[in-house]
């Protein structure tokens, strides 16, 4: 599934090709992805010049003055530039064609994507509720520790909760906890505020780093240039279950938190 970084990969890809363009026409081929398109959304985005796009938790905002057209990637979803002449492929389910020439294009083979619209000065219930983004000062050890409080559940569904902090997925969550020297299965409600401030400080170190690299390359995912990313080399434990850690050299224990892979290190992290 994509996630924040790749997310980001494809916001920071596109986002010059599109920003003060105009939308020629929203086509819509399949609309029956996670919540259906709705009928009315190309009339509403067609005509708009596109101001910015926005990243918020793992949502992409394409603001214009009347309202923003609200995409996520699901779990195999992609946004690329494509010339016009290109021919849609089976999973082609929508193109943003932009009055200077180019199409941006969205692929979709598991369809758990969306394509919404939220009118200017209004909300949408899929953003409401969201905790703070995890590159931004709003985010530390301190609100972690606060709110883990009283908590008996593993700190790994702690961290990837959304109401707490958005965007960090199980492949960063791993990572995070790992370079933490945290275990995944600890109650969140037992661990010190400076541990958690080293938690969230890695947090901010492993996503920058993913962003840095293009994301981490899976099955599905290719940034808005259509070129995969490339932090996967530099992962320590999310699917090396069984290897070497690379730190200590013990052997990586795999198991499932919340019907998620998690990876850990049974001799550094504690």
């Amino acid at each position: 599934m994509p996630e924040l970084p790749e997310v980001e990969t494809t916001r920071r890809g596109v986002e010059p090709h599109v920003k003060d363009q105009r939308v020629k026409r929203l086509l819509v081929r399949e609309g029956r992805l996670r919540w259906p398109i709705p009928p009315d959304l190309p009339g509403l985005f067609q005509g708009q010049r596109i101001e910015r796009v926005e990243r918020r938790a793992k949502y992409l905002l394409f603001h214009t003055a009347a309202g923003a057209l609200l995409v996520h990637l699901g779990m195999s979803g992609s946004l690329r530039l494509v010339p016009p002449s290109q021919q849609p492929a089976r999973h082609d389910h929508f193109d943003i064609e932009l009055a200077g020439g180019n199409v941006l294009r969205y692929n979709d083979p598991r369809r758990f994507g969306c394509c919404l619209w939220v009118a200017y000065g209004e909300s949408h219930a899929l953003l409401e509720n969201l905790g703070p983004e995890p590159l931004s000062d709003s985010f530390d050890g301190a609100l972690l520790y606060r709110r883990s409080r009283g908590r008996k559940g593993p700190i790994k569904s702690f961290l990837m909760d959304q109401k707490i902090v958005v965007g960090v997925g199980n492949i960063y969550a791993n990572e995070a906890l790992f370079l933490s020297g945290i275990r995944p299965n600890r109650a969140a409600g037992r661990i010190s505020k400076a541990r958690y401030q080293r938690l969230a400080d890695q947090v901010k170190l492993v996503l920058t780093s993913a962003i840095n690299h293009g994301g981490t390359t899976l099955r599905d995912f290719v940034g808005g240039d259509g070129k995969p990313g490339y932090f996967a080399q530099q992962l320590y434990v999310y699917g090396r279950g069984g290897e070497p850690c690379k730190h200590c050299s013990e052997k990586l224990q795999e198991s499932r938190i919340s019907q998620r892979t998690t990876v850990y290190c049974v001799a550094c992290q504690r």
